[in-house]
């Protein structure tokens, strides 16, 4: 069957597990998966929704750097998952995604759950393509991956329900057939020689050395170090870039942008030459202004060199392996205050966000939660994060150690990514703890539902620790904040109200363990608890909505659409500025 010849080809390529909810368009290729088995097969994973299983392929390819596999039925199981493919695609990680669809025979036919799928998929994949016969299925399939992989983007694969059926055809050696076989390595990519001296050049002139990392420096962390020592430089994170390196490492600034460090913004306003590495960081007012800093950047995708800020020298190469040829032509600077300024500024910094994390609230101030999880966690563990406000506490609180892995939605920022990137982590690295970081209202939107999935899973994983840790405040928090800051509008709370739910009530009624915290003082205790418990554990923690986070500068505009917003009526203005104050000028103990 092409179905079973499918399957094979999967496996030839080195695909050992997909995510998927099955559905009658696709189940030509289960029955294939199911008789594959016997054989060493490639595991299912059976998710609760579609967009789930493309959000686990997405986090497969972060955490792995392989390709990562998700699989639906046609119709609305294809449309499902939609949005965890644009996660993978703005992200840059290869992800192969397989959809059914309806018969070949009654395509252009208005039939039920027909699709023109190819052309829905057409703008978020670097390749699509619907079989519309058997001998195609062959080059479609090797396509698709190969193009995947080469350009860390997403390959589909479109089969109707027949052909999946049908019996295999070997493609002829004649004309109108072509032949390809699996197999792909990425080359190494090196900058010319003249251009690694240009950088050089420009680097060894500066005296006060920027450098912003991204997710594209994870394999270059040794000769970002490295760099930065010769240098004399701080190091600043793009969010994708947060476990790159260690925040324990002085000159490390932490991140930047509207999530990021004060160090950080300081570090750009005040910078003279700035080196990108790897990153495609999107808030081009974080970074100096025009004709104050000489840059270079560092990017194995020529598409993003250049785009966020005017880069003298543009140099096309993976990172550690263009490093690697920089830093021989580097000078070690001499004078050190620079670095020395930064190291100071950190301590500094830490010390405030401490202040900031055991400020009051009512009843726990969301930043404490971050904070007291950070120094108990393994130094294996893995984080993920959704978007929202726990975004936030991530981003500045979590301190994140050599050896840990971490990550969340970056371009896309979408709601729902933390639970199924968390699951995603446990089947890639079933020996390791993973905490995923959640906010109410994503878990309402559907990472609830995949507490079932890991109910359904867990006793799988050599160790069972998954901590789900629910940030329970009422509240759209995220967009509350936007509204106020951004808009000059007062809370709305017809959009931004949302059920109080009892999570952890919930895990424990599907046989995980739960744990409830209203009162700051047990953070640590619900953290020590969770991280010895014999199960996954959600800890659902009711945190004040009303701790701002603040961003690292505030600009004249967002203060009085802040304050325009209070004076409209925000009926929690008492509690905002009382909040404020404590984050700006230190509180008590909660």
């Amino acid at each position: 069957m092409t179905s079973d010849f499918f399957v094979d080809r999967l496996k030839a390529w080195g695909v050992t597990r997909i995510y998927g909810y099955s559905g009658d368009g696709i189940n030509g290729v289960l029955g294939a998966l199911q008789r594959a088995e016997k054989a060493g097969g490639i595991e299912f994973i059976q998710v609760r929704h579609e967009e789930m299983a493309a959000f686990m392929a997405t986090a497969h390819a972060k955490f792995t750097g392989e390709l990562g596999v998700c699989l639906s039925t046609g119709g609305p199981g294809a449309t499902h998952l939609i949005t965890g493919l644009y996660d993978a695609r703005l992200d840059h990680v290869p992800v192969l995604a397989i959809a059914g669809q309806a018969e070949a025979t009654v395509r252009g036919a208005d039939y039920q759950q027909e699709l023109n799928l190819d052309r829905m998929f057409a703008d978020v994949a670097d390749y699509v393509q619907e079989a519309g016969a058997v001998v195609q299925v062959r080059h479609i399939t090797d396509r698709a991956i190969r193009v995947a992989i080469a350009e860390s983007g997403v390959g589909v694969i479109i089969l109707p329900k027949d052909i999946q059926d049908s019996p295999w055809e070997e493609p002829r050696q004649a004309h109108g057939f072509t032949r390809s076989g699996p197999g792909y390595s990425k080359p190494i990519t090196i900058p010319y020689p003249a251009d690694l001296q240009r950088a050089a050049d420009v680097l060894n002139a500066g005296s006060k050395v920027a450098i912003l990392i991204g997710a594209g420096a994870r394999g270059a962390a040794d000769d970002v170090k490295r760099a930065a020592e010769l240098l004399g430089a701080g190091v600043a994170k793009a969010l994708l870039g947060k476990d790159v390196l260690p925040d324990d490492l002085p000159y490390v600034t932490g991140a930047i942008g509207l999530l990021g460090t004060t160090p950080s913004y300081d570090l750009m306003t005040g910078c003279d030459t700035l080196l990108m590495i790897g990153t495609g960081f999107p808030w081009a007012e974080f970074l100096p202004k025009d004709g104050q800093a000489r840059a270079v950047q560092i990017d194995i995708a020529p598409k993003m060199l250049g785009l966020r800020y005017p880069v003298e020298v543009n140099l096309h190469g993976d990172a550690a392996e263009t490093l690697r040829a920089l830093l021989p032509l580097l000078d070690r600077k001499r004078d050190r205050s620079w670095q020395d300024g930064i190291a100071a500024q950190m301590s500094e910094w830490w010390a405030i966000l401490e202040k900031r994390a055991l400020a009051e609230a009512d009843p726990v101030n969301p930043q404490r939660v971050v904070w007291e999880m950070s120094p108990l966690l393994p130094a294996d563990a893995i984080v993920t994060s959704d978007s929202g406000s726990c975004a936030n506490w991530y981003a500045r609180d979590y301190r994140v150690k050599e050896g840990q892995r971490a990550t969340l939605s970056g371009g896309l920022a979408s709601m729902g990514a933390a639970v199924p990137y968390a699951i995603a982590a446990k089947f890639a690295f079933p020996h390791r703890p993973v905490v995923a970081l959640v906010g109410d209202g994503a878990m309402q939107m559907n990472n609830m539902a995949e507490l079932i999935t890991i109910q359904k899973y867990w006793r799988r994983w050599a160790d069972p620790r998954l901590i789900v840790c629910v940030f329970n405040n009422g509240d759209l928090n995220e967009v509350t904040w936007e509204q106020r800051v951004m808009e000059g509008n007062p809370r709305f709370p017809d959009t931004q109200d949302i059920p109080d739910v009892p999570y952890a009530k919930f895990a424990e009624m599907l046989g995980l363990k739960g744990v409830y915290v209203d009162h700051a003082d047990a953070l640590a205790a619900a953290w020590i608890d969770a991280l010895s418990a014999d199960r996954p554990v959600v800890i659902e923690v009711k945190t004040d909505p009303e701790v701002p986070p603040l961003p690292p500068h505030v600009t004249l505009a967002e203060a009085k659409a802040f304050m325009s917003s209070l004076a409209k009526g925000d009926r929690s203005v008492g509690r905002i500025l009382a909040n404020t104050a404590r984050q700006l000028f230190g509180g008590g103990k909660s």
